[in-house]
């Protein structure tokens, strides 16, 4: 009785070793005014859509229209000890400055998402996906600059492991309530992005 026992034991430690935990940490970085703080937030809000556990960071400080700005968010299928991102698995970069001061945090195997509309030299990274879309540009035939985050959300949607373009639509909704014509624009972005 007592080796059953233990083959039993044994058994439960394998499944739960067996269990890979995912946890996504996701850095945002460009302008005050390209929506930087609403992407982590959005986020976030997806994340917690698809009943994960999440933090969002955002910088405040120089985010006025021109300054930089960024915002972290963790998603995780487990409980988050810390709310910094220092090496994030995906990197959304909306501006040159942005690129050069964080694509060498970028986790080695990680994704890079850069806005090719205003980011003219190539990424230095060999070691990470990257893809080069003219966010602004799209989001202007679109009708609507400040659309460009959206467009790279729905690029982010398309490669992430923890959110869906669901959860991203549902928390989008919920935080573009009563804004309709804002909601559509930012909706046909993501889906802009999620084709790339």
């Amino acid at each position: 009785m007592a080796k059953k026992t233990r083959n039993k034991k044994q058994e439960t430690r394998n499944r739960k070793r067996a269990v890979k935990v995912h946890t996504e940490e996701i850095l945002c970085a460009g302008f005050g005014g390209q929506g930087i703080m609403f992407m982590g937030k959005l986020l976030a809000e997806a994340g917690l859509d698809a009943g994960k556990f999440v933090t969002w960071m955002p910088s405040y400080g120089a985010e006025v229209r021109g300054g930089t700005a960024y915002s972290m968010a963790k998603i995780s299928d487990n409980q988050i000890a810390s709310p910094v991102v220092t090496n994030p698995d995906i990197l959304i970069v909306m501006n040159k400055p942005s690129l050069v001061k964080y694509e060498e945090k970028l986790k080695a195997g990680g994704i890079l998402i850069s806005n090719k509309s205003l980011i003219d030299a190539p990424s230095k990274r060999r070691d990470a996906k990257v893809l080069n879309i003219p966010m602004t540009e799209i989001a202007s035939k679109i009708g609507d600059i400040r659309a460009s985050n959206m467009v790279a959300i729905g690029a982010l949607a398309k490669r992430s492991k923890m959110l869906s373009m669901k959860n991203i639509v549902a928390a989008l909704k919920n935080m573009l309530k009563g804004k309709e014509g804002l909601l559509l624009v930012n909706k046909k972005a993501l889906e802009k992005g999620y084709k790339i």
